[in-house]
């Protein structure tokens, strides 16, 4: 973790889980960011208490309410990191917020695919959009050479599930909304790595493993504290010939 030197990090759906897991990890480290962006829906609510604890313990912990499936709310979030930055970039944007239904072919549903695609899809799409200026800044401004998550990146976290090769644990779970949402998360991530090239904005799909969380369940082989750690680690020694390519939480490439 001692390569990732970021001066600020967004992190959407963080007030459990396994973005509450790595702005842990972040508050944790020596040389730990400036600015710690931790977005939830609803940041006055019960399921943010961990968070706000976990805020009043350490400084530069933001706690900014977001959703991620609406625009407008993304459009806020932006103004308001805009407006504590105070002329500086934004190094890392992490797209963690997800959602998931269990439905299989039979029982997916028209609404249930529309909704795992607004929040898992177009909500890191306009995440990027919105924070594309404070990003290139940081780009821009950064005396590093190549591409680095400390300089300026989009780390989207996707799955296994949507890999079209693995088509991981169908067994356990068809899932199919939420495999679609990340196979075309997945797309998404390639575009940015394309289009944000010239900036030297590095963009990766990450996938976390399957992790005890609210929607990973408790009989998940991985814990959140080990997994946000080998995030981190993984996340500090990405570099340009890692753009636009999906990998698991150690770093492994994994096929589309």
């Amino acid at each position: 973790m001692a390569g990732l030197k970021a001066y600020s990090i967004l992190i959407t759906g963080s007030n459990r889980g396994l973005g509450l897991g790595l702005v842990k990890q972040l508050v944790g480290q020596c040389n730990r960011p400036e600015w710690i962006f931790s977005t939830c829906r609803d940041r006055g609510g019960p399921g943010a208490q961990e968070l706000k604890n976990l805020a009043a313990k350490h400084n530069g912990i933001e706690i900014i309410s977001l959703d991620t499936s609406d625009p407008s709310s993304i459009g806020a979030a932006a103004t308001r990191v805009t407006e504590r930055l105070k002329g500086a970039g934004l190094n890392l944007l992490i797209n963690n917020a997800a959602i998931l239904k269990l439905n299989t072919l039979e029982s997916e549903t028209p609404g249930d695919m529309s909704e795992l695609y607004k929040t898992n899809v177009i909500g890191p799409l306009v995440m990027s959009q919105a924070f594309l200026p404070l990003l290139r800044k940081a780009a821009q401004e950064s005396t590093q050479k190549g591409m680095s998550c400390s300089k300026a990146a989009i780390i989207n976290i996707s799955s296994e599930n949507g890999s079209i090769t693995n088509v991981f644990a169908w067994s356990l779970a068809q899932t199919i909304s939420y495999r679609c949402s990340k196979a075309a998360l997945n797309m998404l991530t390639r575009c940015q790595s394309l289009g944000f090239a010239e900036d030297e904005i590095l963009c990766v799909a990450l996938h976390p493993g399957w992790v005890q969380t609210e929607m990973g369940g408790n009989f998940a082989p991985q814990s959140v504290d080990p997994t946000a750690r080998d995030i981190m680690n993984t996340l500090a020694h990405l570099s340009e010939k890692d753009n636009g390519t999906f990998m698991n939480w150690e770093g492994e490439a994994l096929p589309w």
